[in-house]
């Protein structure tokens, strides 16, 4: 895979240098420009070309070449325009992760036995069975949800193929509706904002009667689950990707929650 990356770098830089301006922040393409890049570069042509932008939306990283011409606190992105058609857009950050430093809840881990012995790794599946087993969007959210589907792969107008983790629904205690569009992340890993924009943009679409909630997970530990809201804003023709709550949760058998951490809870609470 290391050589077609080679590849896939070569043929997205040649597009981005096509079109780069200093001052310029939008940069459209589409996916013909891939076919022109590849025969100006000598590199036969791919059958899956969407798989070029597709890879540096969501897996790698834009090659250093790109990333050097974006503004200082900035960085390039990759969003889709439309079917086969993409944009360079400039984000500040484009990428988010756990904080180091935020204070952990301990929650009675319900997980089934025999669902963690199978499932005892620490990759997304796992992290989204622990979660849906100990409820934990319900408990960061406050609202009682359910999972709806997993692993969604469709189109969205203006954006092109899209993919989602886990999708919620929800509904609180005046009635409101919601709808949390779950993106699971291996530990260390980052949160990028090209997944919260289509999340948002597919909620939007499918949704439109839902409040959406863009929700991120994340093993940081053996048993402690990072639970982050995110947002996505423009300012000007920037945009920015930002925390709007982060939690983190350590799913423990019920022994290792004292009679006086519950006692300091609810004295807490009646405060």
């Amino acid at each position: 895979m290391g050589w077609m990356m080679g590849k896939y770098r070569q043929i997205i830089e040649w597009v981005f240098k096509k079109h780069y301006r200093p001052g310029k922040v939008r940069l459209a393409f589409d996916r013909e420009e891939l076919v022109k890049a590849s025969k100006e570069l000598g590199i036969a042509r791919m059958k899956n070309l969407g798989d070029i932008p597709y890879s540096f939306r969501f897996r790698q990283d834009l090659p250093k070449s790109i990333q050097r011409t974006a503004p200082a606190n900035s960085e390039w992105i990759i969003v889709g325009a439309g079917i086969g058609k993409y944009e360079f857009r400039l984000a500040a950050p484009g990428k988010v992760q756990p904080g180091p430093h935020i204070l952990p809840i301990k929650v009675p881990d319900a997980t089934p036995e025999i669902v963690r012995h199978y499932a005892s790794g620490k990759d997304e599946q796992a992290l989204l069975s622990r979660a849906r087993y100990n409820r934990l969007i319900d408990i960061f959210t406050g609202i009682t949800c359910y999972s709806i589907q997993n692993h969604l792969r469709t189109t969205v107008a203006g954006i092109g193929q899209v993919e989602v983790d886990e999708i919620y629904v929800g509904v609180n205690k005046r009635g409101t509706h919601f709808v949390l569009p779950c993106q699971a992340k291996s530990e260390g890993d980052k949160f990028g904002i090209v997944q919260v924009m289509q999340d948002v943009a597919l909620c939007r679409e499918r949704y439109p009667n839902a409040i959406c909630k863009p929700i991120a997970l994340q093993f940081v530990g053996d048993n402690r689950v990072a639970i982050l809201e995110l947002t996505v804003r423009e300012e000007g023709e920037k945009l920015r990707l930002s925390i709007v709550e982060e939690k983190h949760y350590d799913l423990v058998p019920r022994d290792q929650i004292s009679e006086d951490e519950l006692r300091a809870l609810m004295e807490s609470e009646l405060q």
